[in-house]
């Protein structure tokens, strides 16, 4: 228990040290969208923004401003983060989109289902391919199929997801005309359970998904190609052969699962990563989920929106993370929870 409870708040600790860091380097920043809006209000540009007459005065503009992004421009530094600090963690309030003109809440919550469907169906077809592809090619050592599949993945893991993205799209999407190459549904589809808006929800999304699987099981089935290769040459295994066991539990039970066990900890650390390789990804596919909010907020220079995006994103780095320390004792016995790490 007492390593449970280190473990936690050292997870807290993390979360909290990312989260100050990045707002103080954001405020600090020279160039940032407060001071782009200042130079708007002050030169009375900026069209709607601009609709209370764009005065030149100073304490207008802060109001204006305030009114527009929920941020008092001229407050020191500490007492911005203490508001901030206390709004976060009192009211879940994450300011407002300077932007979008909504709660940063609001908009990240309605993308988050998005951008957690199209990465963790791609992470979990990409492991499953993974253990399956890594068990064959261990299985047929030294084979043909062995020494192709083994030139084949190190050539997929050395492409950047980005590449593949960008292959799949013009090739799949702008070439063939199999799948859009936009959106998350069909445009004339009504949001809900029906057998059209699904079928417009997995047609947009198969691309996103396969570019993060295709790149993602390469270095995993080569790992699961060795793990099997080095369990098949086990004292163990030998013994369970000797008691007559059928091939079918020793595969399972023996190899399979002790094989697989190493793989843990990188699945859930893929987990935390393919939220963030999103970024990218999302703004290939035109696919509005988190990522591609995170990338519109960075050129936009949407400093709310890019703080609860970067939250979140640390968030779920963290208790990936924190989640493969804790239960990885559980799940491979020959590792003491208590006194060892996953990592």
């Amino acid at each position: 228990m007492r390593y449970f409870a280190k473990r936690i708040g050292q997870a807290i600790i993390t979360i909290f040290a990312a989260t100050s860091l990045t707002f103080v380097m954001y405020r600090l920043m020279p160039g940032g969208p407060i001071d782009s809006l200042r130079q708007e209000f002050m030169t009375g540009g900026g069209g709607d923004f601009a609709s209370g007459g764009g005065g030149r005065d100073p304490e207008e503009v802060n109001r204006l401003i305030e009114l527009h992004t929920g941020i008092t421009p001229d407050v020191p530094l500490h007492i911005a983060y203490y508001q901030y600090m206390r709004d976060l963690l009192l009211y879940q309030d994450f300011g407002i989109s300077i932007y979008y003109g909504e709660p940063v809440f609001d908009i990240l919550f309605r993308a988050m289902p998005w951008s957690i469907f199209v990465s963790v169906y791609g992470l979990l077809l990409g492991f499953a391919v993974t253990i399956i592809l890594g068990a064959v090619m261990a299985f047929k050592e030294g084979g043909r199929f062995d020494k192709v599949m083994t030139v084949v993945i190190i050539v997929l893991d050395s492409i950047p997801y980005y590449v593949a993205a960008i292959v799949m799209l013009a090739t799949l999407a702008f070439g063939l005309g199999w799948f859009p190459h936009g959106g998350r549904a069909y445009s004339d589809s009504v949001p809900g359970f029906n057998a059209y808006f699904m079928q417009g929800v997995l047609h947009h999304g198969t691309l996103p998904i396969l570019s993060g699987m295709v790149v993602g099981f390469g270095s995993g089935a080569l790992a699961m190609r060795a793990n099997s290769i080095r369990v098949m040459g086990s004292d163990y295994l030998r013994v369970a052969e000797l008691r007559g066991l059928k091939d079918s539990r020793i595969s399972i039970r023996y190899i399979g699962r002790n094989a697989v066990l190493p793989l843990y900890t990188g699945f859930m650390i893929g987990l935390s990563s393919i939220f963030s390789s999103g970024v990218i990804m999302e703004r290939i596919f035109t696919y509005p989920g988190i990522g591609w909010y995170t990338f519109d907020a960075l050129m936009r220079q949407d400093y709310p929106l890019l703080m609860g995006a970067f939250i979140f994103f640390t968030v779920i780095t963290v208790a990936c993370i924190l989640i493969a320390d804790l239960t990885y004792g559980f799940i491979d016995p020959r590792a003491s929870v208590e006194n060892k790490e996953s990592y």
